[in-house]
């Protein structure tokens, strides 16, 4: 075999590699495109909810992260893929400036009910120049492979103050393999806590009037959530810029680091980047392949960093050992 056959035999495997991967685990569908709104309604009558959001995440080895330095390295794999692939890139000015810090808890039942149900409970407070600033940001979700099981759950919570409504496709790598996505459908709600006006934040029982879809999983009225596995995160977090994939698809990316308050014992590591569209809009088929294509050729580059099988929260579910069961 010749050397120029050699090499288009490689360019044909890694074509292959590509498209085979691009659908795996996902019932055969590519990347995601708005596909309107799903039938039904909730028991008010509201419509169901729709994607609006297309989130690419890669679980990254924490290891890797040991200075900042480390951020800046991964954020020039990004835009050296970006280049190959001819997708855009605008640096954000502040990849040279210090890392953004945010602290992250989970809250659950101590046999972690909510996770095992697919639902997850985060609070996230931001910190300038070591002190907390802004209204503490609560979160709460519930994901599923399943589209149509993830918008059938009514998210919307109980509470007299604002909150927003997002629901996300969320693309991982494959399991056990580099080179292809998984979808995850999260439907999210999220307020600052000062919109949250329940005097005990902190029982079962109160969590359930604040978000009613938790209602079938209460137990008792004396029940309380508290830290799962008594864990503090320090999000470690670098803002590396804008991905451009044509037609006005615009995705931001950042790159951040997991790691317990206190001991800074690391957990895991995530580059992210989400694109938004309209309500019943479709992902023009052009940028929608390109970002498919990105994420797929970002997962060859960047492989030696990639973490398999796993996401944030999990890390922190399984962080003493445990192996609850959940829907990611």
């Amino acid at each position: 075999m010749s050397k120029d056959d050699k090499k288009e035999e490689t360019k044909e495997k890694k074509k292959e590699e590509q498209q085979a991967g691009s659908g795996q685990t996902t019932g055969g569908e590519t990347w995601l495109a708005g596909e309107g709104q799903i039938a039904g309604k909730y028991s008010d009558g509201h419509p169901l909810d729709c994607v609006q959001y297309l989130e690419a995440k890669l679980i990254l080895k924490p290891d890797r992260f040991d200075c900042v330095d480390s951020f800046r390295e991964f954020g020039k794999l990004v835009q050296h893929t970006a280049k190959e692939v001819k997708v855009g890139f605008v640096t954000d000015p502040k990849v040279g400036r210090r890392p953004d810090i945010r602290e992250i808890v989970f809250m659950d039942t101590p046999d972690f009910r909510l996770y095992n149900n697919a639902f997850i409970l985060r609070r996230r407070v931001t910190y300038v120049d070591g002190f907390p600033v802004g209204d503490p940001e609560i979160v709460f979700k519930f994901r599923h492979p399943d589209e149509k099981t993830a918008a059938a759950m009514d998210v919307r919570p109980n509470i007299a103050g604002k909150y927003q409504i997002k629901f996300k496709a969320e693309a991982l790598p494959l399991k056990d393999q580099i080179g292809g996505f998984r979808i995850l459908y999260s439907h999210n709600c999220q307020f600052g806590l000062s919109q949250m006006h329940e005097g005990d934040r902190l029982g079962m029982w109160a969590l359930a009037r604040v978000f009613p879809a938790l209602a079938i999983l209460k137990k008792s009225k004396d029940e309380e959530v508290k830290l799962v596995n008594e864990a503090i995160v320090e999000e470690v977090l670098l803002e590396l810029g804008d991905l451009d994939f044509g037609k006005g698809v615009v995705g931001h990316c950042n790159v951040a680091l997991w790691r317990t308050r206190g001991e800074h014992t690391p957990l895991v590591g995530e580059f992210a980047y989400q694109l938004k569209f309209n309500r019943g809009d479709e992902l023009h088929e052009k940028p929608r392949k390109l970002s498919e294509q990105f994420f797929i050729t970002l997962q060859q580059d960047v492989k030696e960093w990639i973490s398999l099988g796993t996401t944030k929260t999990g890390m922190v579910y399984r962080l003493h050992g445990n192996a609850p069961q959940s829907h990611e």
